[in-house]
């Protein structure tokens, strides 16, 4: 992934314009993988370590990658919408990309606050979706006191956690996983932000995406 493969994209949303950063792989073009960004309210981005480096290694794999940015961020119009008006955004921005490139298949990278974003929009559209991939989701009540509510996420979810996520406990995920046998892929010693292992989690979700093409 190189700068000048580097775009940003402007598209409409129900509350005003929405962000589209863009990486065009060297490769042919596999899919679209659509990468979500931490928590805004605690400086979240599509910037972040996390994100950019789900998307280095995408595009590396020929993956078309786009970040965008959720409600206040960049260029995006609106205000934190606690999850809710985020995945509705992020529903029209995998409707516009369904519209752009026909016949690609589409997945959902989503890390953090971007996981339950992404958690919401497989809801409603698991059946068009390639693949889902669901890094530090956050269920239940979490530290600061955020409430996340629970969701029936599409079985073939991927879900990976950090043993020591101080930020989404991986108790919460496990409680609710539990009932149902979900497997829940858990990096050992690792933090919320997967310090130490980023770049083995990266492989792992590319690994996941490129199984299912």
């Amino acid at each position: 992934m190189h700068d000048d493969a580097r775009s940003e994209q402007l598209i409409t949303g129900p509350a005003g314009l929405i962000e589209l950063i863009v990486d065009e792989p060297v490769l042919p073009v596999r899919g679209i993988a659509v990468v979500s960004h931490p928590q805004p309210l605690l400086g979240g981005s599509p910037h972040h370590v996390v994100p950019l480096t789900l998307a280095r290694k995408l595009c590396v794999a020929g993956w078309r990658v786009v970040r965008p940015s959720f409600r206040g961020v960049g260029q995006t119009a609106g205000t934190h919408a606690e999850g809710v008006g985020e995945a509705e955004d992020s529903i029209v921005v995998v409707r516009h990309l369904q519209e752009r490139y026909p016949g690609l298949p589409i997945a959902l990278v989503g890390f953090s606050f971007g996981a339950h974003v992404f958690a919401r929009v497989a809801v409603t559209l698991e059946s068009s979706l390639h693949a889902v991939a669901l890094l530090g989701l956050p269920v239940g009540e979490v530290p600061g006191g955020r409430f996340y509510p629970a969701l029936p996420l599409p079985s073939r979810c991927l879900l990976l956690h950090g043993e020591h996520d101080e930020m989404a406990p991986l108790a919460n995920l496990l409680d609710w996983a539990r009932p149902e046998h979900r497997p829940v892929i858990v990096y050992s010693a690792a933090n919320h932000f997967f310090k130490g292992c980023l770049a083995q989690v990266a492989d792992q979700v590319v690994r996941h995406l490129n199984e299912r093409s």
